[in-house]
């Protein structure tokens, strides 16, 4: 018996081909799928069909303006009363004291100057009579025996601090002291390489006494006078 469908046009020798395109059609999709995009349409933000001005102004928003109420009405008497002057209330009279083109200009003659002496400011070498330290009164050279009675009260008074021995401190503290008008001892002054010593020194001019003061043109001044202490260790 003869088969029905001829052998060159069987399908069954294809399918292997048919197979294969059907799978990479299938492929071909599914990755155009994956790798598919879609942007959206820009439009700005006031809109496509918005036309906007050349100048923007803006807009100021409502301001309440607070009225202050209305001063309260002066109820004016109906009767004035008309009261007597007061006679202890004594009145002060204002004299005007500018001058105006009636008001006499005095010459130099007629100005009455008071002549003020001022002193220079002195110093322990310009000054004309020196204090006068106690004991030194009948001493020709008495700004000698000042300096002499002066080396004597530091080496009286004269005490090493202990802390300052057992930190090894030594040097020399310059002081400067003033002798005022009154002869006592003021603004002092000092500069040296510790507190501790210079506390030490300021202690020794505490106990000077009171001093004749300084003269200069017979009036009494103040006079500055500077001096070393020295601290050395044995």
């Amino acid at each position: 018996m003869e088969a029905k469908k001829k052998e060159h046009l069987k399908l069954e020798k294809q399918s292997g081909l048919y197979l294969a395109i059907g799978m990479a059609l299938i492929l071909g999709l599914v990755y155009t799928a994956l790798e598919w995009k879609t942007f959206d349409k820009e439009i700005g933000m006031y809109g496509p069909d918005l036309i906007l001005p050349d100048e923007l102004e803006p807009e100021i928003p409502p301001h309440l303006l607070i009225t202050p109420p209305p001063p309260p009405k002066i109820q004016v008497p109906e009767v004035i009363e008309i009261v007597a002057d007061d006679p202890t209330i004594i009145e002060t009279i204002i004299t005007a004291v500018e001058p105006d083109y009636t008001t006499e200009v005095p010459t130099v003659d007629q100005i009455a100057f008071e002549e003020v002496e001022t002193i220079p400011e002195v110093t322990w070498v310009t000054i004309e009579e020196v204090p006068v330290f106690p004991g030194c009164e009948s001493s020709d050279n008495k700004r000698a025996c000042f300096q002499e009675q002066m080396q004597k009260h530091i080496r009286k008074n004269f005490k090493y601090p202990e802390n300052a021995i057992d930190m090894g401190l030594q040097g020399k503290v310059y002081l400067q002291f003033t002798v005022q008008k009154d002869g006592t001892i003021g603004g002092l002054k000092m500069r040296g390489p510790h507190q501790i010593l210079e506390s030490e020194a300021a202690r020794i001019i505490s106990k000077l006494p009171k001093m004749k003061p300084g003269k200069q043109r017979d009036q009494a001044v103040k006079v500055p006078f500077s001096i070393p202490i020295t601290f050395k260790l044995q």
